[in-house]
C-alpha cells in the first residue's frame, strides 16, 4: 500500500515549523521516518499535512549545558552511537543505542522520533525514563519542560499537544563511578525487544547501594521504573540474597499480554533480564569505585 494523499512542507527553521503546525488541524511532523513512514504506507495514519523537520539544523546536535547533556531531537542515532561525549558521560544511552535496529535504521532514526513514537519496547524511551530525562517541548506559545515520566502517558501516547514539537532532550549524567547496563531479549537481532532492562548503580565507600535506577521496557504500555526493587537495594550491600529479592519485584509488576507473549511470560523474562542488567551494573560500579578511590 501507499500513503493517502498529503501536502509535504519543508520548513528551514523551528519557528517556521511551529507556525505550520499551529495553522493546520491534521498535521504530523516527520523526523527520521523509521516509524511514521511504515504507518503512512500501511494507512494507519492519515495526515493532511506532513511537516519535514530534516532541514532544521537547530534541532540536531549534542552539547553540554550546566553539567547536563542536551541532545537535539533530530540527532541521528548513528551520531549518538559514535559521540565521544555520549560514550564518556551517558554510557547507558550508548549501550542502548547499539541495540536499536540495524546500522541502516540508525543512520536515519532520531532520538526525538523514537521518544515521540513511544513504542513500549523501544530502547531510547526506556533510557530516558531510567535517567529521569527532561524534554523541551516547543510551540508558538513558547516552551515547556516536562519529565520523561510525565511525557509517557500510555501506549504510544504522549502528553505532546497537537501544536507542540519535541525540540531537545536533557540528560543529567550520573557520576563517573556509577555502573550501568542495558540488556534486552528479542526473537532475533534488530527486532523490537520483547522485554528490556536498564540499570544504573552507585555504590558508597562501604560498598552499599547509595543510589540506583532500575527500568523495564516492553512489559507494560510504557517503560517504567521498578521502584519496589530500588527500595530493596537502597542503602543495602548488594548481596546475592538482596539482588534476588530486588529482581523478584519485576515478576510482580503489572504486564501486558498478547497471544504470542502472555503477561506471565513477560514478567518472568523481566525478572531474569533485570537480574542480568543489575549484576552487570554492580560489577562495573565495583570496578569504577575502586578506580576512583585508588
Amino acid at each position: 500500500m501507499k500513503p493517502s494523499p498529503f501536502s509535504l512542507h519543508l520548513p528551514e527553521s523551528l519557528p517556521e515549523a511551529l507556525e505550520l503546525l499551529a495553522s493546520r488541524d491534521n498535521a504530523r511532523v516527520i523526523a527520521g521516518g523509521q516509524s511514521l513512514m511504515p504507518m503512512l504506507n500501511l494507512r494507519l495514519a492519515f495526515p493532511d499535512d506532513v511537516i519535514d523537520l530534516n532541514g532544521i539544523a537547530e534541532l540536531a546536535g549534542l552539547r553540554e549545558d550546566g553539567g547536563d547533556i542536551v541532545v537535539g531531537a533530530m540527532t541521528r542515532q548513528r551520531d549518538i552511537e559514535f559521540s565521544p561525549l555520549v560514550s564518556e558521560r551517558l554510557p547507558l544511552l550508548k549501550e542502548a543505542i547499539l541495540n536499536v535496529g540495524h546500522r541502516q535504521t540508525r543512520n536515519r532514526g532520531t532520538l526525538g522520533g523514537s521518544i515521540c513514537h513511544l513504542d513500549p519496547s523501544a530502547e531510547q524511551p526506556t533510557v530516558a525514563i531510567a535517567m529521569d530525562a527532561r524534554l523541551s517541548l516547543r510551540s508558538v506559545r513558547g516552551e515547556r519542560m516536562v519529565s520523561m515520566r510525565e511525557f509517557a502517558v500510555d501506549l504510544m501516547t504522549s502528553c505532546l499537544e497537537p501544536d507542540e514539537i519535541l525540540a531537545a532532550v536533557r540528560f543529567t549524567p550520573w557520576p563517573a563511578r556509577a555502573g550501568h547496563a542495558f540488556v534486552e531479549y528479542g526473537r532475533r537481532h534488530g527486532d523490537f525487544a520483547i522485554v528490556s532492562a536498564a540499570a544504573l548503580v552507585l555504590l558508597d565507600a562501604g560498598g552499599a547501594v547509595e543510589r540506583c535506577s532500575l527500568t523495564l521496557g516492553g512489559v507494560a504500555s510504557v517503560p517504567f521504573r521498578v521502584e519496589a526493587a530500588e527500595r530493596v537495594l537502597q542503602g543495602n550491600a548488594p548481596t546475592q540474597e538482596v539482588v534476588r529479592e530486588a529482581c523478584a519485584q519485576a515478576a510482580r509488576c503489572e504486564a501486558v499480554g498478547d497471544p504470542t507473549y502472555p503477561a506471565w511470560y513477560r514478567q518472568r523474562l523481566a525478572q531474569r533480564l533485570l537480574e542480568r542488567a543489575l549484576l552487570k551494573a554492580l560489577e562495573r560500579a565495583a570496578v569504577l569505585s575502586q578506580e576512583h578511590t585508588s
